[in-house]
This record gives C-alpha cells, sequence and structure tokens, in this order.
C-alpha cells in the first residue's frame, strides 16, 4: 500500500455536469481573463495611438500582446493553482481543483476572446475614428462582462457592469497619457 500524502489525500472537487455549472466554476478565470484581455489590449491600443504611431503599429504590437499576454496570464493561472494544490498536498489538505489545466486553458480563452475587441476596428479598412470606435467597444465588453458576473452570483448587473467599466477607463486614460507623454518627450529630446 501506498503511504505517500498523494496516496492519502481526499478530493473536495466537483468537476460541474452543466453550463451553469460550470460557469460559476470557472467565473474566476472567466471574468480574470476576459477583464485582463479588454484592459491590457486596449492599454496598448490607448498608449500606441497616444504615442501617434499608425495603424499597423496599433495590430502588431496590439495582436503580439493579445498571445503573449494571453498565453502568459494562462500559464500563470495553471502554475498558481498548481502550487496552491502542492502546499496543501504537502498540509496534507484534502485537494480543491483537480485540473489546473482547464482553468488555465478558460484564462487565455477569455483573454483572447474578449482582448481581441479592442483590434477590430483597426482591421476595418478606411473606417474612421478607429480609435474611438475601440474605445467604445471596449467599454461596452468591459460594462457586458462585469454585469453578465452577476447571472452566476450575486449583486445588480447595472452596479458590476460600471465597475468593471469604470476602473477600464482609468487604465485606458493612464495608458493614453503614458503614450502621449513618452512621444511628446522623444519629440523634445529630437
Amino acid at each position: 500500500m501506498d503511504s505517500s500524502p498523494r496516496a492519502r489525500r481526499e478530493s473536495l472537487h466537483v468537476e460541474p455536469t452543466d453550463l451553469v455549472g460550470a460557469a460559476r466554476h470557472y467565473i474566476r478565470d472567466l471574468v480574470y481573463g476576459a477583464n485582463d484581455g479588454v484592459i491590457t489590449t486596449f492599454a496598448v491600443v490607448a498608449g500606441v495611438t497616444g504615442g501617434t504611431l499608425d495603424s499597423i503599429a496599433v495590430l502588431v504590437v496590439g495582436a503580439a500582446n493579445l498571445l503573449a499576454d494571453g498565453l502568459s496570464m494562462g500559464v500563470g493561472n495553471y502554475h498558481g493553482i498548481r502550487s496552491e494544490e502542492r502546499v496543501r498536498e504537502a498540509q496534507l489538505l484534502p485537494e480543491l481543483e483537480a485540473h489546473p489545466v482547464k482553468h488555465g486553458v478558460a484564462t487565455f480563452m477569455a483573454f483572447v476572446v474578449a482582448g481581441a475587441v479592442p483590434l477590430v476596428p483597426f482591421l476595418i479598412p478606411g473606417l474612421p475614428h478607429r480609435f474611438i470606435w475601440s474605445s467604445i467597444l471596449s467599454l461596452l465588453v468591459l460594462f457586458a462582462v462585469g454585469a453578465a458576473r452577476v447571472t452566476v452570483s450575486t449583486g445588480r448587473w447595472w452596479t458590476s457592469g460600471l465597475e468593471m467599466l469604470s476602473l477600464g477607463a482609468i487604465v485606458g486614460l493612464v495608458a493614453y497619457g503614458a503614450g502621449a507623454g513618452v512621444a511628446s518627450l522623444v519629440d523634445w529630446v529630437r
């Protein structure tokens, strides 16, 4: 008989069997990934636009950020859950999460899907005011993700939506200001 801590360890993990159960189980990963995806990509768009770079630069930097940061977030979530489970194992505590890979994938997918939204206006040839459209779409997605949280939790949908929208707007303004500030500094140094 195996007497290692792993052999004696019980699991409290319950795998969801329906859509609502899955949404509740992965809500942290989905909200975390979607929120960071939209905010991070929009911050890149705002920073590059504030720095007066062209649409191609927005797409190149935005797409690179979308994939690299999304993958980093998914891997980070996986490692975080795995590390926590190893600590619980060392303490002979029951397992809480049996599938950290699924959580990492959920974070990555939410990041990429939501994070692609700020780039959409830059893919439409001849669209005027791309940054304004990117801003509007990003804020709408932030509000929608925030509001959607309450379908599997508690709270008011509009309060939750406004909370995510407000924080995203602040990050976008900071990124735009940083891009504009760096561009002005570079022009001044030249």
